[in-house]
């Protein structure tokens, strides 16, 4: 799963790029002011955020940012963007569209789609990490995932095992309250149900039955009509007279066979007059076969005023049925089978009710035991994630900064007014009493809020990591976080400003780190340092030209001397000198080194 391309029109000063990207590590580089950040604001609209019209290229009518995704049929994006109607079997092409005036399309897999949509698919895709792209942190159920991603099988274990109880504590405290809202109200029901069932029982009708008596009614109410036009056209057919049943001049069949005896002889000489002849004898056939139906017709016509009569009682019957349970006897016997499942349902008695809110109570300790082992694991968990999240910032230029995993109860406190302690009652569902006695907040993940926190100083108060880091410690923390709590929880990372204020032995392990999570996941930086991009499995530099007027930018693969020509530049500013080309190769063959090792 990887982000294989971009694709960049009229975005800020970029013109028209294109950006092959890498399974590994892809760094992003160029001189200040080339459109380094115009590459992760056009990634930044592929994955939903809000649309400016100030990203739109001067004297453009719109900016176009289009991604190309290699993801699984399986994957959850692929699934989201079949669900909105897109096309995700080779892949995902996603499309953002910001016009001049501000209006935004979104496309995913080839159909039009709301930004939301979007937003979501990205978030299954890709994490960005920048500074004011820090979603996986302003997202407390964030933090949650990232602990219980470190966890490893044991706290994994013990989630499934809690969302197993949590679900069949709701489910049936939603059958209990259903059954004990208003006794009046379900007696009412069960005898509505019982009713209804009791007369469609007693009439027991048949799928169609309805067309089939309003047919056999009409045939017994016309019959002497039926039989009299049956036996006029049999005796208009064999030639007889009406009145006496004598024959009267010659049949159909005796003409047609005397037609056809006349065409007989010369028939041979022309195929358009034989043609005519095997019509004429079709003819003489047909009239054979009709003339006994006609007449058995005739004899088989009933006048049968009694079964005309219990016709008419019948159709009364259903029509009452009709009327009360649906149009046709196909929607009275479906609305008896949801009511006969409803009324086993809802028609419990008093000592299953008695039992049920047994098994509530027992299902609500369940959680409340088992949610407290979740949480022990995972406090055991955010201690050891904690030292080691810090010992990693002390390579990423973070030594004095200290980070903590804070796992607390969702506590609710006793009051005599009602706050959903009450076991019994609906605001209920949500609350469990531990072994202690404390009373907390359950959710389906869990009873804790978990909360990711860091002093930036020896001394500094631990603070919500999103209010005490500035952005390139944000990205810093981030990388630290993802590189001992969630490699490959996302198939993309984004890092942008992770090496803001970074330098020396630093943004040598910075690369380092980067390179290591590249490992599991890929991960593409904007950077400005050469130690960092050194590390990179792929290298595109962002280049801009003038033609004195419009800037306009472009995005290139560097390898081999170009390669080490850029490092030279981020290096020592100038890309031909001798010294920092020299530093250029040490760093990439000390990279090559690590990578052997």
């Amino acid at each position: 799963m990887t982000l294989r391309r971009i694709r960049l029109q009229q975005l800020g000063v970029i013109e028209e790029a294109e950006l092959d990207l890498a399974p590994g590590l892809n760094v992003i580089t160029g001189e200040t002011g080339a459109g380094k950040t115009m590459v992760v604001s056009g990634l930044g609209l592929l994955l939903g955020e809000r649309a400016d019209a100030g990203l739109v290229r001067a004297g453009a009518d719109r900016a176009v940012v289009e991604g190309e995704v290699d993801v699984p049929a399986d994957h959850p994006a692929a699934r989201r963007v079949e669900e909105a109607g897109g096309d995700a079997e080779d892949g995902l092409i996603l499309v953002r569209t910001v016009a001049a005036e501000g209006r935004s399309r979104a496309s995913v897999g080839g159909r039009s789609a709301p930004v939301s949509v979007l937003a979501e698919v990205g978030e299954h895709l890709v994490a960005v990490h920048g500074q004011a792209d820090q979603w996986r942190l302003r997202d407390a159920e964030q933090h949650r995932i990232l602990l219980d991603t470190a966890g490893g099988a044991a706290l994994e274990t013990a989630l499934q095992e809690y969302a197993g109880a949590w679900e069949a504590w709701q489910r049936a405290r939603a059958r209990s309250i259903e059954l004990t809202r208003s006794a009046t109200d379900r007696s009412l029901r069960v005898g509505a149900l019982r009713t209804a069932l009791e007369e469609i029982e007693r009439v027991d009708p048949s799928s169609g039955e309805e067309d089939s008596l309003r047919s056999e009614a009409d045939r017994l109410t016309y019959a002497e009509e039926l039989r009299l036009a049956a036996q006029g056209a049999h005796e208009a057919l064999v030639g007889a007279d009406p009145a006496s049943g004598a024959a009267e001049g010659p049949s159909v069949g005796s003409l047609l066979g005397s037609a056809a005896a006349a065409l007989a002889s010369a028939a041979d000489h022309d195929e358009e007059l034989a043609r005519l002849l095997t019509r004429l004898q079709e003819l003489a056939y047909l009239a054979a076969d009709l003339g006994p139906d006609l007449a058995a017709y005739a004899a088989a016509v009933e006048v049968d005023p009694q079964r005309l009569d219990a016709v008419h009682a019948r159709r009364a019957e259903l029509t009452t049925l009709l009327r009360r349970y649906g149009s046709t006897t196909d929607p009275v016997l479906e609305f008896a089978r949801d009511a006969a499942a409803e009324l086993d349902a809802i028609d419990v008695s008093d000592e299953d009710l008695s039992a049920l809110a047994q098994e509530v109570a027992r299902l609500r300790r369940e959680v409340g035991r088992i949610g407290a082992e979740l949480t022990r694991l995972r406090r055991d968990t955010a201690g050891r994630i904690g030292v080691q999240v810090t010992e990693e910032l002390a390579h990423l230029a973070m030594g004095s900064a200290t980070v903590s995993i804070d796992v607390a109860h969702r506590r609710v406190e006793r009051t005599t007014e009602g706050d959903g302690t009450d076991p019994e009652g609906e605001a209920g569902g949500s609350v469990v009493e531990l072994a202690d006695g404390t009373t907390v907040r359950a959710t389906s993940s869990g009873l804790d809020t978990v909360e990711i926190r860091l002093a930036a100083n020896p001394g500094a108060p631990a603070r919500s990591v999103t209010k005490a880091a500035s952005g390139g410690e944000l990205s810093r923390v981030m990388l630290a976080l993802e590189l001992v709590c969630g490699e490959g929880t996302v198939p993309t990372y984004v890092f942008d400003e992770v090496d803001a204020g970074v330098g020396g032995a630093a943004a040598l392990d910075l690369g380092a780190r980067l390179a290591r999570l590249a490992a599991s996941s890929q991960v593409i930086v904007v950077t400005h340092l050469g130690q960092v991009a050194a590390h990179a499995d792929r290298h595109l530099v962002v280049r801009k030209s003038t033609d004195g007027q419009v800037t306009s930018s472009g995005v290139s693969v560097v390898e081999g001397a170009a390669r080490e020509a850029e490092l030279a530049r981020m290096l020592g500013g100038v890309a031909d000198s001798d010294a920092a080309l020299e530093h250029a190769r040490e760093l990439l063959s000390r990279r090559a080194t690590i990578d052997a090792g």
